[in-house]
């Protein structure tokens, strides 16, 4: 049976980049760690790389493929069986449902070093472009995913006496403010549908599959945690369809099934190749729709679990793969604001979406 003191935590999509930092961080903090990916041999690296660190705590290594029920349904048991409960989810594992133009993208490094100035995200974007799959696949990870997970680590998160949810999301799903610097209408970017189908099968219902599996394991802490790893572009506000919007946004009534509608809406309109006219995002839809998906799930599960602390942080402009390594901020500082989350107080926020360190609007 578990040691009532000892903590254990699950970060998904954690060989590399703000993953793996969150392992680090968390085991520094005593904290045992399950670091996850999809590649067992790199997974398997990154624990070594740790360990190679001189760590102080405990990371171990298990294989986990957000998208596969079945990856996600063996995680559970294992740590079932190995510590009989959970306390802390990091929903991390996400794509970025686009194509990279690399020459692009080196060019306008290079240009910006050259004159001192700062990379513009407009201008990286451009060099990016989207299929149907891909937007689909960005679903499944960044919405779907994160969802699955912590769903099947309910129960054992129940079982913690402070269960931690964090959900790593973005800004580029709030919602449309006055004075918004959003400038994605200038972004010249061709989306293709199958890229888009993986974003959301990663990033959304990947998260919300990992959850599900997991829920049962949270229920057995006292301080159970979700952390869901989002973005700035899942705010709202990069939204221009105001019933888009309304939906994501009427946190009274927000269910699964809508956000489920919403994002099937959103691919068929995409096949119909009348995306525009529906007034979905015209660039990088998928990933914009993916985490602003997991932040609405966020406050859909905070609202069914109040002994939980559940939120979306979106870790900032973070030089990852993910943001083509054209970010100005470190994994050491990204994952602070992560770790701040996943290790709340009992009477922390829940249901909250979070820039870096601070509590923001949707």
């Amino acid at each position: 049976m578990a040691e009532v003191t000892k903590k254990y935590a699950v970060v998904t999509g954690a060989n590399k980049g703000i993953g793996l930092e969150v392992c680090r961080q968390l085991a520094t903090q005593g904290v045992t760690v399950v670091l996850t990916a999809r590649d067992e041999k790199r997974g398997l690296e990154a624990v070594e790389k740790l360990k190679a660190s001189s760590l102080s705590g405990s990371v171990i290594f298990h294989q986990l493929d957000v998208a596969d029920l079945a990856s996600i349904a063996s995680l559970a048991e294992f740590i079932k069986s190995q510590f009989g409960k959970l306390d802390i989810l990091v929903n991390n594992a996400g794509i970025g449902g686009v194509t990279v133009d690399n020459d692009g993208i080196r060019a306008i490094a290079g240009a910006t070093s050259e004159t001192g100035a700062g990379i513009v995200w407009n201008e990286v974007v451009s060099q990016t472009s989207q299929t149907y799959d891909s937007a689909a696949e960005c679903f499944q990870t960044n919405y779907y995913g994160a969802k699955r997970t912590a769903e099947a680590l309910l129960p054992l998160l129940q079982l913690s006496d402070s269960p931690r949810i964090v959900n790593v999301s973005s800004t580029l799903g709030k919602l449309k403010t006055e004075g918004s610097k959003s400038n994605l209408s200038e972004i010249k970017m061709i989306q293709t549908y199958d890229l888009a189908a993986e974003c959301l099968q990663i990033n959304y219902y990947g998260a919300k599959r990992a959850t599900e599996a997991l829920l049962p394991l949270l229920q057995l802490s006292d301080s159970p945690r979700i952390v869901n790893v989002t973005s700035s572009l899942g705010k709202l506000e990069n939204i221009p369809d105001e019933s888009v919007k309304g939906v994501l946004n009427d946190a009274e009534n927000l269910t699964e099934e809508k956000i489920d509608h919403l994002l099937n809406e959103f691919l068929k309109d995409f096949e119909e190749g009348s995306l525009e006219a529906k007034g979905w995002p015209k660039y990088n839809g998928a990933y914009i729709l993916s985490k602003a998906a997991l932040n609405a799930y966020t406050r859909i599960i905070a609202k069914k679990h109040p002994s939980f602390r559940i939120n979306s942080v979106c870790p900032g402009y973070v030089n990852t793969d993910i943001n083509f390594n054209t970010g100005h901020m470190t994994v050491e500082e990204a994952a602070e604001g992560l770790v701040l989350v996943a290790l709340l107080p009992d009477d922390g926020p829940s249901g909250c979406f979070f820039e870096r360190k601070a509590v923001s609007s949707f």
